[in-house]
């Protein structure tokens, strides 16, 4: 038997990821087109564009780098990768869950936890609720099918409670401010930075629930005909964002004035020390990038759990098997990318 660079590449799992990565180490990658949520004025990709912690995505990686900002989240963006329109994206669970439900082809690069407590549940000052057992029969304002509605759904499970338990309503972090700050909702959950700029905003006309916690994960993927031409690139930027993040946690401050000199907030305004705090106390759904790692079993568990209970709730009309794609063999080669990158100092 003749021993080949394929039967090698066979016996150790990589045979069908062998097309991509063969002579790709020493070509330059295409231009990358990365989304960007929001207008690109704050969080650890305005801080990359901006080289704010010293790093220059264009001359590490060799190519350039196209930030493309204005998505207002993440499962907009999985519409862009399926037009071709962006080739990486940071992505919420449910947006990788959407994704695959709709047969986008992606490559999941890397994933980490969100911040356990990067969610807050905001009731009325005045208000008689004090846990979630209180929570039944009342108006919950959550953004339907996001990390608040999961949160919003184990939460009430600790009081053996069930989404219809409550009058839930479906608003944007914008419409449920307003609603709240109106009393016309008895409590609002969402995630940071809105909850936090809220709570300082509303003053002692809110407070905070208990206990509530964030159960999910993030992910950054890629398109996946974009990263089969330079998956060694794409890696390499999975690490500049880690490293970047790195910074931003080192330097709370100094990340907040970036952030301000990018049109964010006024540096001497109240949104300012929010930011910092935010840093400071690794709340911010960014600040777990600094834990970025290929998928694993427990990313890919805890995505199903997910997936399985929006689809019991309705907000998915079928099961998707998103723990199979996760952990599919035909990503090892990815993973085994990243997991060297991300192994670098």
């Amino acid at each position: 038997m003749t021993i080949t660079r394929r039967t090698l590449l066979a016996a150790s799992g990589l045979a069908a990821a062998a097309p991509l990565f063969a002579g790709r180490a020493a070509q330059a990658a295409a231009p990358i087109t990365v989304a960007i949520i929001g207008d690109g004025s704050n969080g650890v990709l305005a801080s990359l564009l901006s080289k704010a912690a010293g790093i220059d995505a264009d001359a590490a990686l060799g190519t350039k780098v196209i930030w493309q900002p204005g998505f207002t989240a993440s499962l907009p963006v999985i519409e862009a990768i399926r037009a071709s329109g962006v080739d990486l994206t940071f992505a919420t669970a449910t947006a990788v869950v959407n994704a695959v439900g709709a047969g986008v082809r992606i490559v999941p690069l890397a994933a980490y936890a969100l911040p356990v407590d990067e969610v807050d549940f905001l009731v009325q000052a005045k208000s008689d609720i004090r846990s979630a057992a209180d929570l039944k029969g009342k108006t919950i304002a959550h953004q339907n099918g996001t990390t608040g509605t999961y949160s919003l759904i184990k939460y009430l499970e600790t009081a053996g409670l069930r989404l219809s338990d409550v009058k839930a309503v479906s608003l944007s972090g914008a419409d449920a401010y307003t609603a709240f700050a109106q009393g016309s909702i008895d409590g609002w959950i969402h995630w940071q930075p809105a909850a936090g700029l809220a709570l300082a905003k509303l003053g002692d006309k809110a407070r905070l629930l208990p206990a509530v916690k964030t159960y999910d994960y993030a992910f950054y993927v890629a398109r996946e005909d974009a990263v089969a031409q330079a998956p060694q690139t794409y890696a390499k930027l999975i690490r500049l964002i880690r490293d970047t993040q790195a910074w931003i946690a080192a330097h709370p401050k100094e990340a907040t004035k970036n952030w301000a000199s990018l049109g964010a907030f006024d540096i001497n305004g109240p949104e300012a020390p929010v930011y910092e705090k935010l840093i400071v106390d690794a709340r911010l759904s960014d600040s777990g990038a600094v834990n970025l790692r290929p998928v694993d079993a427990v990313a890919a568990e805890s995505t199903q759990d997910l997936a399985d209970n929006f689809n019991a709730l309705g907000v998915l009309p079928s099961r998707i098997d998103v723990k199979s794609f996760l952990l599919s063999p035909k990503f090892d080669a990815y993973k085994a990318e990243a997991a060297k990158q991300l192994a670098s100092a």
